[in-house]
């Protein structure tokens, strides 16, 4: 008899628990569908701000901004990133280090956005372009620096000419100076002046 009783009481709990399945499988027949129909829509895909795909440099009017420091370079945990500088003549005869190539490897990026938060130009950021399939893992390296040119060197702005300061004779200092009272004392904070 409890043979039975076992047998029927497990094929209740087998019931309960197939309803509550199909109440979480009715409850999603029913609500709005987010599936993304991706090769059909790439025109109106909506992708996040704070997605982070491939690293680039800002394009400012065909330049970048970067100066060649190599603090990305130095904060990046696998060594993605390769700065290679340049010495450049300045017209006024002095020397500036300026970037020649900026490599990096996507293939080991972590997109940890160290090199993002760390530049202080402002130089870097990610962009939302998810596509990044290629067959080879050398394609993976890209040259960022590729079709932007350096920041137009300025030429340092001469300094205005000093004009010479004319002598004012010494009598007039003598009058607007103070006169120095070696008896006299300064009162500090939160005291007194002595009354003579």
């Amino acid at each position: 008899m409890s043979n039975i009783i076992e047998y029927f009481s497990s094929v209740g709990k087998g019931i309960v628990s197939l309803v509550k399945g199909m109440q979480v499988t009715g409850k999603e027949l029913v609500t709005k569908k987010i599936t993304e129909c991706y090769p059909e829509n790439r025109d109106n895909l909506n992708i996040s701000d704070r997605f982070r795909a491939v690293l680039t440099l800002r394009d400012v009017d065909g330049h970048h901004k970067c100066i060649g420091c190599g603090i990305c370079q130095m904060n990046c945990p696998n060594g993605t990133i390769t700065l290679q500088t340049k010495m450049v003549d300045l017209p006024d005869g002095k020397k500036k280090k300026v970037l020649d190539k900026y490599m990096y490897d996507l293939g080991s990026c972590t997109f940890c956005m160290l090199c993002v938060s760390t530049c202080p130009q402002g130089a870097l950021e990610f962009s939302n372009d998810f596509e990044q399939s290629v067959f080879t893992r050398e394609k993976l390296v890209k040259e960022l620096n590729a079709g932007l040119e350096n920041p137009p060197i300025q030429a340092p702005k001469p300094r205005p000419a000093a004009a010479p300061a004319a002598a004012k004779p010494a009598a007039n200092v003598e009058k607007t100076a103070p006169a120095k009272d070696d008896n006299a004392t300064t009162p500090l904070a939160g005291n007194k002046p002595e009354e003579k």
